[in-house]
């Protein structure tokens, strides 16, 4: 399947929705573009939330970590 896409001054394409509906790309998704020898390759892109714990939080981890080797050394014997 081969388009032909305008670019515009602000360098922006669009995506026929033909092509948008068989890549799963949807409004608001990401893409990323590739530099190859053939030219320009778009690939739909995922984004993962990441989580930042606060010392205080690693902290109550490391608590019911040390909560969970007592009970599991205590049940053990």
């Amino acid at each position: 399947m081969k388009f032909t896409l305008a670019v515009t001054d602000r360098g922006t394409i669009t995506l026929p929705a033909k092509l948008r509906k068989k890549m799963g790309i949807g409004a608001d998704s990401l893409v990323i573009a590739e530099s190859t020898d053939e030219g320009i390759l778009l690939r739909p892109a995922v984004a993962l939330p990441v989580e930042v714990y606060s010392v205080d939080r690693l902290q109550e981890f490391a608590a019911a970590e040390n909560e969970l080797d007592t009970w599991y050394g205590s049940s053990s014997t």
